[in-house]
């Protein structure tokens, strides 16, 4: 049975309106905005200037004796806390570059459909096994995109996530530390 050009038109059609919605669903998804970074926590470092000429001996000696005192009264010492984790970097393992999987999935249908098929519609059978293909591919792709994205935001509030008390506790030592110098004669800052 032999088909008119017609029938071949008519044949061809759905499967380039196929291609054409394909074509929508390949591109790579809009980049997401990166969340502002976090403001870094504060420091329990004091700075101090010497108002009434102390010698640099009895500096090392009035700030050692005001750590203590501050650790004493605040319960928090900043030398055997580690502070609050910042936003780092983390290397993902790279996947195949966007649309990797559609092309894939359209080569391997192609080749499917064109040796499954009737030998007299081999062309047809790999049209028809690239499309199928091609869905597929891109299905794959995007469920790969969704589990990144899991584990990024996963990442993300893992990374950012900060002790509440750590800030007030650092503020009150910063604050009897200095109170503490400036009672000994220095400029605190």
């Amino acid at each position: 049975m032999r088909l008119s050009n017609a029938t071949r038109r008519m044949a061809v059609i759905p499967v380039l309106v196929m291609l054409a919605a394909l074509a929508g669903c390949a591109t790579p998804p809009p980049p997401r905005p990166m969340p502002p970074p976090a403001p870094p926590p504060p420091s329990p470092t004091v700075f101090s200037y010497p108002a009434q000429g102390q010698t640099p001996q009895q500096m090392d000696r009035d700030r050692f004796e005001c750590n203590m005192w501050a650790v004493q009264q605040t319960g928090f010492d900043p030398s055997q806390v580690s502070p609050q984790p910042q936003r780092r970097v983390v290397v993902v393992p790279g996947g195949p570059p966007p649309g990797a999987n559609v092309a894939a999935g359209a080569m391997t249908g192609a080749v499917v459909g064109a040796a499954v098929s009737n030998p007299w519609y081999a062309g047809q059978g790999a049209l028809i096994g690239a499309v199928g293909g091609a869905i597929v591919g891109g299905i794959i792709e995007s469920q790969r995109a969704h589990q990144v994205q899991a584990q990024q935001a996963q990442l993300d509030a893992t990374v950012n996530s900060r002790d509440p008390n750590w800030d007030r506790r650092v503020f009150d030592f910063r604050r009897a530390m200095s109170a503490c110098l400036e009672g000994r004669g220095y400029h605190v800052r």
